[in-house]
């Protein structure tokens, strides 16, 4: 379809087709509002990107009869994390007392979002637009509110008007430095080089992180390969780089001996992809006529894998705050559109405190220790500790369910 200069309109542009854009839009469509969705690539197909999903929101899926159909999405179950020692594998964090899914479930996201988007084109007032990328936003002149989005697309450019515009563009936001805000950066000491190694019969099981002087390694048991992360110093990516991809090569097998065979398999610097570690938040979400939620209002640090499961958290609050004067006809206001923020600011700051806090008193220290890149030894008094169950339950249930859980209760309105 030629669509050159070309006007269209709905009640909600949401702009990024992420975790928080999409089960934005399908919540928006589900209640019956015209919801309009804009993603700047061509598909859904950006490797590592987070695949943890976590509890809460496969008790999302649930609430929107969406669970089977994930269910038979490839994805692999896991119900602890565990710790890889120089004495062996030690759980840490357990899952199987969280109810009523007593596990995470490592899902390609683009799958995720690929069925999110199958089940909102059910919905004739929904349409999806990819390569549509917002470049501007629109402020009408004489209230000041935003009511649209310039998009290019391969066919020309495309005008969106709309009653509420809503950015899940990411913590690189477009629309959010368009409308001049500017995020509080709680810093990071860490970046990630992450990379695919083939997994083997004779490998492990679990999922793992591997501590070690100087830096550390995660390991994500995907069936058939590991999505392996390389955690570095913050801006060190350069000078690790630099250096001939065997030391990189050689360092990982140092920590992982059993991938040594495997290693040989990553055969460029160009299979390795960097991450550039980004905690903040913005302090104000909401501008006459536009919202940020998901990275856009706050990027999350990788520890807990939380990201996904943060950002449709944000969306369901959203949906279930907005979707009542949408189906009214109006235009949400800013009191409204500021009880998002009231709603999902606890969490995000809990969240983001917990790992700032483990990124400050485990991760900084660690890395800018020098020396072997072999495993560590566990102290005597954590072995101990870890022995109790209880103990484990902690971590899985402040990651694994989050603060302030949320739950669907927008409308469903019937498809014709």
């Amino acid at each position: 379809m030629n669509v050159a200069n070309k006007t269209l309109s709905c009640q909600c542009c949401i702009v990024g087709g992420g975790p928080a854009g999409m089960m934005l839009g399908l919540l928006l469509a589900r209640a019956g509002i015209e919801t309009i969705v804009l993603e700047k690539h061509g598909d859904f197909l950006r490797d590592f990107r987070g695949d943890t999903v976590h509890p809460s929101t496969l008790q999302i899926l649930d609430e929107l009869g969406l669970k089977q159909r994930f269910d038979k999405l490839p994805q692999q179950r896991v119900s602890q994390l565990e710790v890889l020692l120089a004495d062996g594998p030690r759980p840490v964090i357990d899952f199987r007392k969280l109810k009523p899914y007593p596990y995470l479930a490592l899902v390609p996201q683009w799958d995720l979002l690929e069925l999110l988007a199958q089940e909102s084109a059910h919905y004739p007032w929904y349409s999806l637009h990819m390569q549509a990328e917002a470049v501007r936003l629109i402020r009408d002149e004489t209230s000041g509110r935003f009511c649209g989005v310039h998009t290019q697309t391969p066919s020309g450019n495309l005008r969106i008007n709309a009653d509420l515009i809503v950015g899940c563009d990411g913590r690189q936001s477009v629309l959010r430095h368009a409308a001049g805000l500017q995020p509080q950066n709680l810093g990071a000491p860490m970046d990630v080089l992450w990379f695919r190694v083939p997994r083997s019969a004779g490998h492990p099981n679990g999922t793992y992180g591997v501590p070690g002087s100087g830096g550390f390694l995660v390991l994500l048991n995907r069936g058939d390969y590991w999505q392996a992360a390389a955690v570095i110093p913050k801006g060190d990516a350069a000078r690790t780089m630099a250096q001939p991809l065997s030391s990189f090569k050689s360092s990982i097998a140092r920590r992982a001996p059993f991938l040594s065979n495997e290693l040989e398999s990553l055969l460029s610097w160009d299979e390795v992809k960097l991450l550039e570690v980004r905690v903040d938040r913005l302090q104000r979400w909401n501008q006459p006529g536009l919202l940020f939620i998901g990275d856009a209002a706050h990027a999350m640090s990788p520890i807990g894998g939380v990201g996904i499961n943060l950002a449709i958290q944000d969306a369901v609050a959203t949906a279930n705050i907005i979707a009542a004067p949408l189906l009214a006809g109006l235009q949400p206001d800013e009191p409204t559109l500021a009880r998002v923020q009231r709603r999902r600011m606890l969490p995000t700051r809990l969240t983001q405190g917990i790992q700032t806090t483990l990124q400050h008193r485990l991760i900084a220290p660690a890395l800018q220790k020098t020396g072997t890149d072999k495993p560590v030894e566990m102290p005597s008094l954590l072995k101990l500790l870890l022995r109790w169950d209880t103990l484990r339950s902690i971590p899985a249930r402040i990651f694994g369910l989050g603060f302030r859980r949320e739950h669907v209760r927008s409308p469903k309105h019937k498809i014709p």
